[in-house]
């Protein structure tokens, strides 16, 4: 597995990964798998969904420390920002050898560059919010959000390996 493999499969996934329409109830379906799937595992984590700025969901599972939430905005900036995964975001400065800072001017306060944040996008539209994961390593916090789409989707898409 590379770095250029692993950015071809995000990419597909974000191709991929398109809705029609998203509202509260999309919201709801998909937080409600990503809760289910962090009960499942006995991970402590925390999940939001924003689309145009709005929180439509928003929830934690047991023992989920409360500095997920900055992680959670952290990672959101960074989808909002560039309108790609955060997971994306940060394998292609690993690739490039550069920081935000160096290649952005951004500072990590405000940005983190690791899995579990992911573009919500509309066929025709783009991207109008966010899906994120905090709480397990970057790889499996990316993974689960690809997965809850995918299925609230009925898509099957190509997985990063384990």
């Amino acid at each position: 597995m590379s770095i250029e493999s692993d950015l071809k499969t995000i990419a597909l996934q974000e191709q991929q990964l398109q809705f029609p329409a998203f509202g509260p109830d999309v919201a709801w379906e998909v937080g409600s798998r990503l809760r289910a799937d962090a009960i499942a595992r006995g991970a402590a984590m925390t999940f939001e969904i924003q689309v145009a700025g709005r929180t439509l969901f928003y929830a934690t599972t047991e023992g989920a420390p409360t500095g997920q939430a900055d992680w959670i905005r952290r990672k959101r900036n960074v989808v909002m920002r560039f309108c790609k995964s955060s997971y994306a975001v940060g394998l292609q400065l690993e690739l490039e050898g550069k920081t935000i800072e160096q290649r952005h001017g951004l500072t990590l306060t405000d940005f983190a560059m690791h899995g579990g944040g992911f573009p919500i996008s509309l066929r025709g539209t783009g991207v109008v919010g966010s899906v994120i994961s905090s709480g397990l390593h970057q790889r499996v916090d990316h993974g689960m959000v690809v997965d809850a789409l995918a299925a609230v989707l009925g898509v099957d898409v190509e997985r990063l390996p384990a």
